[in-house]
């Protein structure tokens, strides 16, 4: 099981804040090609991979990370420094 966490317009536009999946994906980038796959608020969120970041077990990560030993897997809207 991976816990999904979801910050920001993210869980607004999916309708929760998170969620616990259990995944055959190994990277990232299949995990959300599963995700657009469940319905169509997730299709809608993951469509532009610009739109937001991802980090794994709380650091910041690429889209082509792998998945192993991930227990959490947090989705955001990139950061902007001031």
């Amino acid at each position: 099981m991976i816990d999904l966490i979801y910050f920001s317009w993210i869980r607004e536009r999916i309708g929760k804040s998170g969620e616990s999946i259990e995944t055959k994906s190994s990277t990232v980038f299949e995990l959300i090609d599963e995700l657009r796959q469940k319905d169509t608020r997730y299709f809608e969120v993951f469509s532009d991979l610009g739109s937001f970041r991802v980090a794994i077990n709380q650091e910041l990560a690429s889209f082509d990370a792998p998945l192993i030993g991930a227990k959490e897997i947090a989705f955001f809207p990139p950061m902007t420094g001031g």
